[in-house]
């Protein structure tokens, strides 16, 4: 945490946590997957796109071990479910 951060007071931000509060909290809509790849760790990021009051938003998202085994709901093009923060309508995350 650098020096601007802390006298900002801003928090590191742990995906784990954010995913838990979305899960938890988050609002759910329809989105499509636009593309996927894998990242030099070997991580899964899938791509995807999603509507909300009129303003198209994209984001991507890490897919976790249980997502990897179903492909086919992850492939190009496949509508998903997406969970976002109502507050901040580009927090998602692919159900």
């Amino acid at each position: 945490m650098g020096i601007l951060d802390k006298i900002l007071r801003r928090k590191s931000h742990d995906p784990n946590e954010r995913r838990r509060f979305l899960l938890t909290y988050g609002r759910i809509t329809d989105g499509v997957i636009l593309d996927t790849e894998t990242n030099e760790a070997g991580e899964e990021i899938a791509f995807y796109s999603y509507t909300l009051n009129g303003v198209d938003l994209e984001s991507s998202d890490l897919l976790t071990a249980e997502q990897k085994l179903d492909r086919i709901k992850y492939a190009p093009g496949a509508k998903v479910g997406i969970r976002y923060d109502p507050k901040h309508q580009g927090n998602s995350i692919l159900e």
